[in-house]
């Protein structure tokens, strides 16, 4: 076919596409219409929980910002987390005197830069070493905890594991189309996952500030990813977290040995010293 056959032939089908949809006659409008993400999110909540937690899995790391209150203490903190096994993280965020500390948590081992200004005090070293797991078998509590709540993966598994779930509704979060879920529950079944050991702990701590229940929230998008998660503890705090840049490549590494201390050894230097030994 020439080339001037072969664009009346396209122009003509234009045209009758344009004067069929004039008249009313969609090409395909017998087809029954398919219900968007959106509205799958809000219709379908089990599945649409499921599907975010299998989309978050597949990513590789997300970017986070957190805001809240703990202790009465305001809390501010950014950074990138790796998905991966174990999840890493590094995080900035103000220390006492409002100077920026940098965090990075690898597994349960969390590594705090010591300030320029004190390293001298400590061999050189940049890094204090603190294992959340061994500080938690000595209080009784998971530490451990107040990090892996940055996991998006970890909200959507509390939510899907909760009775009760409500759609809120659609609503747009850092420019994101979502659709919000929220549900308040029991600190037990809030802290199913833990261990029976640590969890006793902890559910003290929240029994002492008279706290039974916390209010979960999640907003999810059009990919079936996190965008925000958001808890309500009462008297003990409260934190959102946004998630954007998801599979942003980040390379979150354990400090070198030669540039840390062990804050354990510290420890136990300090008692042997205080005891003789």
């Amino acid at each position: 076919m020439s080339l001037w056959k072969k664009t009346t032939v396209v122009a003509v089908s234009a045209l009758t596409a344009l004067a069929m949809t004039a008249c009313g006659a969609k090409p395909g409008s017998d087809a029954p219409k398919q219900p968007s993400v959106l509205e799958l999110l809000a219709s379908d909540l089990k599945g649409s929980l499921q599907k975010t937690i299998d989309a978050t899995d597949k990513s590789d790391s997300v970017t986070v910002t957190m805001q809240g209150t703990a202790g009465g203490e305001k809390i501010s903190v950014q950074g990138v987390v790796d998905l991966g096994d174990p999840v890493k993280a590094e995080m900035t965020t103000a220390g006492p005197d409002g100077t920026p500390t940098t965090v990075r948590m690898i597994g349960s081992v969390i590594y705090v830069e010591i300030p320029a200004k004190d390293r001298a005090s400590l061999g050189g070293k940049r890094w204090m070493k603190l294992d959340l797991t061994a500080a938690a078998e000595q209080a009784g509590m998971d530490f451990t905890k107040q990090f892996e709540d940055i996991d998006p993966t970890k909200q959507v598994k509390t939510l899907l594991a909760t009775e009760g779930v409500k759609v809120v509704g659609e609503e747009t979060v850092n420019g994101a189309r979502t659709v919000h879920y929220t549900v308040t529950a029991p600190v037990a079944t809030y802290l199913g996952q833990l261990d029976a050991k640590l969890r006793s702990g902890v559910e003290q701590q929240y029994a002492k500030q008279g706290v039974k229940e916390l209010t979960i929230d999640l907003w999810v998008d059009e990919q079936y990813r996190p965008r925000r998660a958001g808890l309500d503890m009462g008297k003990m705090g409260d934190m959102t977290v946004d998630y954007t840049d998801y599979g942003k490549a980040v390379n979150i590494e354990t400090p070198p040995a030669a540039e840390t201390a062990d804050f354990a050894e510290m420890l136990q230097g300090l008692k042997d010293a205080s005891t003789g030994n």
